[in-house]
């Protein structure tokens, strides 16, 4: 394909392609692998400078993308994901040419050994890892002051829906996906971090069961929270990702449980009908102070919609408990303990091997680093990192107790719901704590142009049911629309 070609190509149908029309094409010799990474790089050379969303590309994508455009011809695709060009959130690891920082000057020169678990899984399916996205520094956890989507590595990713919040820790990841620099992108959430830029830039984000997903491999913050999931423009596509790297990993021992999994044909999820008899619960308190009037009402037309698609919604449902009952404490105590044993494990010419090496190098380059200051690194410094602490104990058992046995887990079993809906993503900080899945999806926008999401959120392991109920939702609805690229 000639330069003219790829141009017209990428101007009239590549923006809003699904990864299926993708490889339909692909699958019909109209393009090839090596088409879409030269499409995705200029459209990289284009939009980044507008959006700041990726941090380096991957010098071997092109090469690896005609190997692969090779190995279809010989012996057909690996997957539905065979040659298609992937970002990744700059925490997780990769073995090849990229940086793997967390979004930290401190890590700007480091290479990770071995590719994270769901690299490999990715690399098996056939997709190319196109580079790296700019992320929240640490995954939002260096300070309460700093921005969504800032890092002194990277500098500040912006909304190309115009001059609203990007959303954090995965902000590069959703940005970029939202302006058309990649197929699809990987996220990773603690709490919030998939679902609150995904809606915030008008995306599919689903953080999956903690467990579901292997975290080898990515840069920690809490054991107990910590996952990583697909940033897609579809709900689809967001299936074909999450399908590619659901699993099982003796690195990350609580995956085990993901085996109930195994053998799951994941297309059965795009059921149109899925909301039909569907009890969804409204837990108001936990949004109502929060919101505006203007997102109050499109939420409302959207809880229309789902009554429309035969779901019944139960409102209002108490879960008993809010989220500010659940802190950071847990965060503060496992940050030092996880981040200090991931740090010890990097190669060996990583200068950086500590959470205290981290806090003096932004010491030593305050101009660069501590435009936000560290106080949450600080914080979690002073604790022992040994997790032996009683406050430690009580708020995770706390917390734990909250979330799920009198909150989320309790009100759904007793009250006999499907799923709770939420606006944007309010409500994730108890789904996080209780290690439950939601997924995100478009839902419409502001007067302004502001994107806005619904969250569906249940039990663990619930992630084709919800697939599902986004899918009905989303084909509804179609309230995706792509940016306009009117920054200010």
């Amino acid at each position: 394909m000639n330069q003219a070609q790829r141009k017209q190509l990428s101007n009239e149908w590549l923006e809003e392609a699904t990864i299926f029309q993708m490889q339909e094409k692909m699958e019909g010799s109209e393009l090839t692998s090596e088409d879409l990474v030269l499409m995705y790089l200029e459209a990289i050379a284009e939009k980044n400078s507008l959006v700041n969303a990726v941090l380096e590309v991957n010098p071997k994508a092109l090469q690896i993308a005609q190997a692969l455009d090779d190995e279809r011809s010989e012996s057909g695709p690996r997957s539905i994901l065979h040659g298609l060009p992937i970002l990744l959130k700059d925490n997780i690891e990769t073995a090849d040419e990229l940086h793997t920082s967390a979004g930290s000057l401190a890590l700007a020169k480091h290479y990770a050994t071995n590719d994270a678990t769901i690299v490999e899984k990715l690399r098996n399916a056939g997709a190319v890892i196109l580079g790296k996205a700019n992320m929240t520094e640490w995954a939002n956890f260096m300070s309460d002051k700093m921005t969504n989507g800032f890092s002194s590595r990277g500098g500040q990713v912006i909304n190309p829906y115009g001059p609203f919040d990007v959303g954090g820790s995965s902000s590069g990841s959703a940005s970029a996906i939202a302006s058309n620099l990649a197929a699809a992108a990987i996220g990773t959430e603690t709490s919030g971090s998939i679902l609150n830029p995904a809606a915030q830039n008008g995306l599919v984000g689903l953080k999956p069961t903690v467990g579901s997903v292997s975290r080898a491999g990515i840069i920690p913050l809490s054991h107990t929270q910590d996952t990583a999931g697909p940033m897609t423009r579809t709900v689809e596509d967001t299936l074909h990702l999450f399908s590619a790297i659901v699993g099982q990993d003796k690195r990350d021992p609580i995956t085990q449980k993901s085996r109930v999994f195994k053998d799951k044909v994941w297309r059965d999820c795009l059921d149109v009908h899925a909301l039909q008899g569907k009890r969804i619960g409204v837990a108001r308190a936990i949004f109502n102070q929060e919101m505006s009037a203007e997102r109050a009402e499109l939420f409302e037309r959207q809880l229309a919609v789902l009554k429309e698609l035969g779901a019944e919604i139960i409102d209002p449902v108490d879960i008993g408990c809010v989220e500010d009952e659940l802190g950071y404490d847990v965060l503060t105590y496992e940050f030092k303990a996880d981040l200090n044993s991931y740090l010890a494990n990097t190669n060996a010419t990583n200068p950086i091997r500590s959470l205290s090496d981290v806090i003096h190098f932004n010491n030593l380059h305050p101009n660069e680093t501590l435009k936000f200051g560290q106080i949450m690194l600080e914080r979690s410094e002073l604790t022992s990192g040994t997790l032996t602490e009683k406050e430690y104990i009580q708020a995770l058992t706390n917390n734990r107790y909250l979330a799920g046995e009198i909150g989320l887990g309790k009100s759904l079993d007793d009250l006999k719901l499907d799923a709770l809906v939420f606006p944007q993503d309010h409500g994730c900080s108890i789904g996080a704590a209780a290690g439950f899945p939601s997924i995100t999806v478009p839902a419409g926008f502001t007067q302004v142009g502001e994107p806005f999401g619904l969250t569906f959120s249940s039990r663990a392991w619930s992630e084709p049911m919800l697939i599902s109920m986004a899918y009905a939702f989303e084909q509804k609805v179609n309230a995706r629309r792509k940016p306009t690229f009117t920054i200010q």
